[in-house]
């Protein structure tokens, strides 16, 4: 089994970063209709507020948790408010400000956008204190040989995610009713909320995304026939979301979010033959025959413990 649930839980703890997926964007279209909206409308029993289904759940699970939308004979009662994801479509012209494809680095953790950078304070102040007391006289007082002084040696922290790949998600809104008067309660908001402009953000788990309530506003209704059917009065409409997902969901391998630890110091090895450095010990064999036996010596060929 991959490590990715618990790579990513233990990311999730630390940084509490919740990536954008397809169900968050869900969440973010339902909320904003069932909990922002709050639409409310008179019916037989007062004035109540609307019910509001996301259409996709089973019918058996939603008769058994929601055993107020229906009478006793399994019937529907309305009015009522359904949303449903109609269409997602990936456009390459909808990228934002990344015009290129940015590929995660190429390990274990991935990441491929740097969203947050912060000094690592530990280690900093390790470095510095280490330096401080490399640097100190032996004869300065021990607790002024970290006396703060200027330090370049600085660990950096980085945090970096996968890059979003933009989505236009398409929802279609379902408005049922009984009555006309009911009808025109419910529809009144999604055509006036907004003001004179179609758009709106909608948010779920800190991901935020800009919506547009599209201008048609389509109705079907039963009213002029004579059958036996229950009366009811329908309207749809569409709701386009700019989203965006990051990773892959649940078959994401590499963590959603990515720490990295930047290096404090790069040091080069000097080569002392190229640079005809005078060495400061040699090595020494101890016998002609067997010359794989050898020892160190310093310059005045004492031997280097």
């Amino acid at each position: 089994m991959p490590l990715r649930t618990k790579t990513n839980e233990i990311n999730k703890t630390s940084f509490p970063i919740n990536p954008s997926t397809l169900e968050t964007i869900d969440y973010a279209v339902f909320n904003f209709v069932n909990e922002v909206m709050n639409i409310h409308c008179d019916t037989n029993k007062g004035f109540k507020k609307v019910p509001v289904l996301f259409s996709t759940q089973e019918r058996a699970h939603m008769i058994k948790n929601n055993v107020n939308l229906r009478d006793n004979k399994t019937t529907l009662i309305y009015p009522m408010i359904s949303v449903e994801r109609s269409s997602v479509t990936k456009d390459p012209t909808s990228r934002g400000i990344y015009a290129a494809s940015l590929m995660g680095i190429n390990d274990e953790k991935g990441g491929s956008i740097q969203i947050a950078r912060r000094v690592q304070q530990l280690k900093t102040r390790d470095r510095s204190n280490a330096d401080s007391i490399r640097k100190s006289s032996s004869k300065v007082d021990a607790n002024r040989q970290t006396f703060p002084r200027e330090n370049d040696k600085i660990v950096y922290q980085t945090i970096s995610i996968p890059q979003p790949i933009y989505l236009d998600v398409n929802y279609e809104i379902t408005v049922t009713t009984e009555y006309v008067q009911q009808m025109n309660e419910i529809a009144a908001p999604f055509l006036s909320r907004t003001g004179a402009h179609n758009s709106f953000r909608a948010e779920h788990e800190g991901n935020k995304y800009e919506a547009f309530i599209q201008s048609d506003l389509s109705q079907d209704n039963n009213a002029a026939s004579l059958g036996a059917d229950e009366r009811k009065f329908t309207s749809k409409l569409t709701i386009k979301v700019l989203g965006y997902i990051i990773g892959q969901d649940k078959n994401q391998e590499q963590p959603f979010v990515v720490v990295r630890e930047s290096a404090a110091e790069v040091k080069f090895q000097r080569e002392r033959v190229v640079l005809q450095d005078e060495l400061d010990h040699y090595m020494k064999s101890l016998s002609s025959s067997n010359p794989d036996v050898f020892q160190v010596v310093d310059k005045k060929n004492k031997l280097v413990e």
